[in-house]
């Protein structure tokens, strides 16, 4: 690529970053206007952003270059990661995965001693992110936000306690997927170069984000156990008309995910695996809800848009990380993750000759520790995003809101990753 061509994908792609700022300005447009509402609406849409400025790029690309040049480069990526977290996330809100999901959550919140909802608050931002680095953090996400969303829906709750449980569910999910080497995008970024096994992950990173997870889980809680004790402890209840979903049908579901979560590298088949979830959904109706095949292709655009964008970007990520020393470099890391995908910073730094371990540590723990603090941080966070924006203010998450929401848990994440 011409220096010409970096430094407009670099504009492009800080453009995009700004956008995903002014979402919330877009939806305001798009209430008062009489004749273009439509359009600011999709100017509104977070999952959209990257998607349309990775087709400006393109545009300028074929106008800087050529189009056959333009064509090349998108084609040349790799798109693993939309199409997987597309299939888990459709696959993991299907009605038999989410009955089984908050049976569990109900019986395991039945036995903590607490009113209200302040039990099952604590089971889902707690155990659930750190189920992620057996499920995969998309699977997680997911479920997690399909599990608080019945809470969310409850009007009494403020915006307060709202952008707080998504700061924390998005820390927790990133730093709750380091107890595996294979669950989290930044960690399967550099396992394989760097030789780390689960156990290394369990022993070095894990037990830290774990005591993390817990501690934000706790304090949101603790911090807001009023308006918490105050929802029904049992949440909302399934409607009587729904027929009761078969265990058996729930095992071919589990074992359709487990399928996709263990063929994660293998496109056709976890895509296979997804086309038999969608017929034996069709064949069963009567035990199954409205896919979410929109919120999930969304945010598949969204990713998509990501990899194109972020592959212009390693001509100045590159010599940045490089010129970092340990002490920094945890830091610079997680302030890079804010306006970039984690999985592209450990990527980046994966392609460093000579890294030290504790530069290989600092950069591995800032890029995970900073994956709350935007929608763009961490791969799995659009899909929580899109499941539950729905319940913010004006159908919207301000993005100034959600990373000062995201500031404390991030804190709490980068002390135990670098004090413990």
């Amino acid at each position: 690529m011409t220096d010409l061509v970096q430094w407009m994908a670099l504009a492009v792609f800080a453009t995009a970053i700004a956008h995903t700022f002014c979402t919330g300005y877009f939806e305001g447009l798009a209430r008062r206007s009489q004749h273009h509402a439509g359009l600011w609406h999709l100017l509104g849409e977070v999952e959209v952003v990257f998607g349309l400025w990775a087709a400006v790029l393109f545009v300028v690309m074929a106008a800087a270059m050529d189009v056959v040049s333009a064509v090349q480069y998108v084609d040349g990526r790799n798109y693993t990661e939309p199409l997987f977290v597309f299939a888990i996330m459709t696959v993991a809100a299907t009605r038999p995965i989410l009955d089984l999901v908050q049976r569990c959550v109900a019986g395991l919140s039945r036995v903590l001693p607490l009113a209200g909802a302040i039990g099952r608050w604590l089971v889902i931002l707690a155990l659930i992110p750190l189920l992620g680095s057996l499920i995969t953090e998309p699977a997680a996400m997911t479920v997690a936000a399909l599990a608080l969303s019945r809470d969310l829906a409850n009007p009494s709750l403020s915006n307060r306690l709202k952008y707080a449980t998504l700061g924390v569910l998005f820390v927790n999910i990133s730093i709750g997927g380091t107890l595996t080497n294979f669950a989290a995008p930044p960690v399967l970024m550099v396992a394989s170069a760097w030789g780390w096994d689960t156990p290394f992950m369990l022993a070095t990173f894990g037990w830290k984000s774990a005591l993390a997870v817990m501690v934000n889980a706790i304090g949101l809680v603790g911090w807001f156990h009023a308006e918490l004790a105050a929802l029904p402890k049992s949440g909302t209840e399934q409607d009587s008309t729904t027929a009761p979903v078969p265990w058996s049908l729930t095992l071919v579901y589990v074992a359709i995910l487990a399928g996709i979560v263990l063929t994660a590298h293998h496109p056709p088949v976890f895509m296979a695996l997804f086309l038999f979830c969608l017929g034996i959904s069709h064949a069963y109706p009567q035990f199954q809800n409205r896919l979410v095949l929109k919120e999930a292709l969304l945010v598949a655009f969204f990713l998509a848009g990501l990899v194109v964008l972020g592959g212009l970007q390693s001509w100045w990520l590159q010599p940045l990380l490089e010129r970092m020393p340990s002490s920094v470099l945890f830091w610079g890391a997680m302030a890079l993750t804010a306006v970039t995908d984690n999985a592209a910073i450990t990527y980046l730094g994966a392609q460093v000759q000579g890294l030290s371990d504790s530069l290989k540590y600092a950069l591995m723990a800032g890029a995970v520790a900073g994956g709350g603090l935007t929608v763009i941080a961490n791969a799995p966070n659009p899909a929580g995003l899109a499941i539950l924006r729905g319940y913010f203010d004006g159908g919207a998450v301000s993005a100034v809101r959600l990373f000062l929401a995201a500031l404390l848990p991030t804190a709490v994440a980068a002390a135990a990753l670098l004090l413990l």
